[in-house]
């Protein structure tokens, strides 16, 4: 079951603890670190898994990433053409997990979004208000029980990130 709780004012706490290891495992591979997702927007409930943004120079030569990222205990979950883009870790490698790390090119287009969009919803609780209801819809609608339904929920919250993103990335930002 995908599982919706209230914030917990520890998630800053645990990324920063969880950043450092990072840092110390990957040495310059890791260019920047940031805290994204849900557990990143303060009052925010969430799945209690904190979300890591890895950027670094280049996605080219994988394994150089995964093999400190596994020393950490985090898997790489394949995700087919995304992995150019945006590879994923999670830890533990079975779910549910406690940590996920995301990789991504420094001024990259994805690394943008996420910073993006977490800042937003940072900015105006409202939103963030409207993002937990859908997030609690969809998690009432998907069991989470496989990596497949885990996939449909953050998908089918595709059409509100994107236009909240409209709006974080648009030059008259409201």
């Amino acid at each position: 079951m995908i599982q919706i709780v209230s914030y917990d004012p520890t998630w800053p706490g645990r990324f920063e603890a969880e950043a450092t290891r990072i840092r110390a495992a990957m040495g310059g591979l890791a260019l920047r670190i940031e805290h994204v997702g849900s557990t990143a927007v303060p009052g925010l409930a969430a799945k209690p898994v904190i979300d890591i943004q890895v950027s670094v120079a280049s996605l080219e030569a994988l394994n150089a990433y995964s093999a400190p990222l596994a020393g950490l205990g985090y898997s790489h979950i394949a995700l087919g053409p995304f992995d150019l883009v945006y590879p994923f870790f999670q830890k533990p490698a079975a779910w549910p997990s406690t940590h996920h790390v995301h990789l991504c090119v420094l001024g990259a287009v994805q690394e943008r979004r996420h910073l993006a969009f977490r800042d937003y919803l940072r900015s105006r609780p409202a939103v963030a208000a409207e993002y937990l209801a859908l997030k609690r819809e969809l998690a009432a609608a998907h069991d989470g029980a496989s990596l497949e339904s885990r996939e449909r929920y953050s998908l089918s919250k595709s059409e509100f990130v994107n236009s909240v993103l409209d709006l974080a990335l648009s030059p008259r930002r409201p």
